[in-house]
């Protein structure tokens, strides 16, 4: 089967997907990006996501290309024309193509592109940890804008692969853990309280982080927002990172410390099973 995409108003063979050399998102990075989880053909926490982008496209400035409705149509016809049952779904919104100076052009058709692919989703949380390691944040200072300038995240992600670990934990200059590459990060300290980096201009405001709070709090769990240090880290009961692609996994080691004798903790697993419910109730209400 032909995979499909959309870009710039027209579904084509995903091989056949172009966008224009002086696109202001190949050229600049100027533009924005979600990922959104699809179980058994439903997009998870799918409005969520759409408040986000529309927040990321305020903050540079630039306005929603369509009705959300209309992105929501494309979405589900995408889905439907790659027979996506579980799977992501990439959405990409350019300041659009204008001939190469730095400051923004006038009024520009922007551009979208979106493409689907299938994913089998870990319906069990495995028992043993990831590996993970620290280094430090050289992002800039607006990370609660899902830009797709993602250079410092990628030379973050390639440590970790070179490390043989799943993932980076990112530290601020005064020692703070304040996300992954491409995850949140999560602690439990010795009194079962859940901790996680709270949101402001530091980190990105992830859907899954914010459906696992929302579940915490639902099913009686004490979290906490507020830094902490990759030592407290080390020293936790638990430890796990979330995001649309992960859902939620364990971390058995942190540079080289072993968390839980490597094992995944009870807490980890109570929210990777209430998480799997969430999307199952999705697939009920459709």
């Amino acid at each position: 089967m032909t995979r499909i995409a959309y870009v710039n108003g027209q579904y084509i063979p995903h091989a056949e997907g172009y966008i224009h050399v002086e696109d202001r998102g190949y050229q600049f990075a100027d533009g924005v990006y979600e990922v959104s989880g699809v179980w058994k053909g439903s997009i998870i926490d799918e409005d969520l996501h759409y408040q986000r982008l529309r927040r990321s496209l305020q903050e540079l400035e630039m306005s929603m290309p369509m009705s959300i409705s209309c992105l929501k149509i494309i979405s589900r016809e995408l889905i439907k024309r790659n027979i996506i049952s579980d799977g992501i779904l990439y959405l990409q919104i350019t300041r659009g193509v204008a001939p190469r100076e730095h400051e923004f052009p006038g009024k520009r058709k922007q551009g979208i592109v979106m493409t689907s692919r299938a994913i089998k989703w870990p319906k069990e949380i495995q028992n043993i940890g990831e590996k993970i390691i620290s280094v430090n944040d050289i992002r800039w200072t607006r990370r609660d804008i899902k830009s797709i300038s993602l250079l410092p995240n990628i030379l973050a992600k390639q440590m970790a692969a070179n490390a043989n670990a799943y993932e980076a934990w990112l530290i601020d200059e005064k020692g703070f853990v304040t996300e992954g590459s491409s995850s949140n990060a999560w602690i439990v300290d010795q009194e079962n309280k859940i901790i996680t980096r709270n949101l402001n201009e530091n980190i990105l405001g992830g859907i899954t982080r914010m459906t696992i709070l929302n579940l915490a709090n639902e099913n009686g769990l004490e979290v906490i927002e507020r830094p902490f240090s990759i030592e407290e880290a080390k020293n936790a009961n638990e430890a796990f990172l979330t995001s649309t692609t992960s859902f939620i996994k364990g971390i058995g080691n942190i540079d080289g410390t072993t968390i839980r004798n490597g094992a995944v903790g009870p807490i980890t697993s109570q929210l990777h099973k209430l998480y799997i419910q969430h999307c199952q109730n999705l697939e009920k209400n459709k």
